[in-house]
């Protein structure tokens, strides 16, 4: 028994011995297995200017446009304007063939004689007719006329009293056709009318040719107010509460490449559309001189907030660890770099600000998702 017991001790005393080697062999290796370093670029934090931009695309439209047809039927006798040229308002811009409204207006003249001439010869009845009565009521009074003679003077006068009222009406009424008439014949005189503004405005289209026989609400040019243009952009729901009426804003288009031309926030549509879920948003562009022009495409840059002295990182310096928003913080002497979660303010496509907690030094900007 003794003899077991001494051979297992010198067994667990060599085991214990091989241990050891083994362990004492691979510490070394272990001791030299660490974590290669990673190539990283770094930029350092910076304080400047930052602003955030919204950048939409849309049309332009002209302010005012409306189209010009005529208010009676005819056959157009002449076009007196082309596609861009200028026109005045109550310019006279095309004229149709009157010689019918010319005839329907001397015919309610006419008329209008021939009513004027039994107003006078009814007047003269009436005169003759008080004349009359008062006769038979001195005679009568005198018993000289009986009762009825002066019942028939008195219904005679009635009667021609009424027809010098009719004779009246009848004037008026020849006056009112005439006036008709001689305004239907003013509507072969077509004119660009409206209401605001003395600005010259353009044609913009044409639809009709000298010739064509027209029916009234017909479409002959289309007239456009292009001093100001309209610029129509639609906005998402995350920048709805972003854009206010009165901001700035500045457009580009492909007919004028590296211009910029200036607009203004005037109108915002108080709803979305549920199959977009977007928002109109119109803006005022001045014109003066004409180079811009309706249905031309563009690209709009609305700032919606900027800061002076902000404590900014490039774009590409934003990362996430475990769905927190932050940046790795580079120790160039250790050369280690460490996470730290951050709030972000205002952002655009090459910075994004950091409100907090207060950073300075580098930041990596590529390469953070090796660490």
């Amino acid at each position: 028994m003794k003899r077991v017991v001494v051979l297992l001790l010198v067994f667990a005393l060599i085991g214990w011995q091989v241990y050891l080697r083994i362990v004492a062999y691979q510490k070394p290796k272990t001791m030299n297995r660490q974590t290669p370093p990673v190539a990283v670029e770094v930029k350092p934090v910076q304080k400047t200017m930052v602003r955030e931009m919204g950048l939409f695309t849309g049309s332009l439209y002209p302010r005012a446009q409306f189209i010009v047809a005529p208010k009676i039927a005819g056959r157009l006798e002449k076009l007196l304007v082309k596609i861009g040229d200028p026109v005045k308002r109550d310019q006279v811009i095309a004229v149709l063939e009157d010689d019918e409204y010319l005839q329907q207006v001397e015919q309610a003249r006419a008329e209008l004689d021939v009513a004027r001439a039994n107003l006078e010869e009814s007047k003269s009845s009436l005169e003759t007719g008080g004349r009359e009565l008062e006769r038979a009521k001195v005679l009568r009074q005198k018993k000289i006329a009986s009762e009825s003679e002066l019942d028939a003077a008195e219904a005679q006068f009635s009667a021609q009293s009424a027809k010098q009222k009719v004779a009246v009406a009848q004037v008026e009424q020849k006056e009112a056709a005439l006036k008709g008439a001689q305004v239907r014949l003013s509507y072969t005189q077509i004119r660009a009318s409206w209401r605001e503004g003395d600005r010259n405005r353009v044609v913009g289209e044409r639809f009709v040719d000298e010739g064509s026989m027209l029916a009234p609400n017909s479409s002959i040019v289309s007239i456009l107010d292009i001093d100001t243009l309209i610029a129509v952009i639609h906005i998402i729901e995350r920048d709805y509460s972003k854009v206010r009426i009165g901001q700035e804003g500045t457009m580009e288009t492909d007919a004028f490449p590296g211009k910029a031309f200036s607009g203004k926030v005037v109108r915002i549509a108080p709803l979305l559309k549920e199959t977009s879920r977007e928002a109109r948003v119109e803006m005022e562009v001045p014109n003066p001189q004409g180079l811009l022009k309706p249905g031309m495409f563009i690209r709009v840059q609305i700032e919606f907030a900027a800061k002076k002295e902000a404590t900014v990182v490039p774009i590409g310096a934003l990362t996430k660890r475990n769905s927190k928003e932050g940046i790795f913080l580079a120790d160039p002497q250790e050369r280690k770099a460490h996470f730290v979660p951050v709030t972000l303010g205002i952002m655009n496509k090459e910075w994004a600000e950091i409100v907090n907690p207060a950073i300075s030094g580098l930041v990596v900007t590529v390469g953070h998702h090796l660490l």
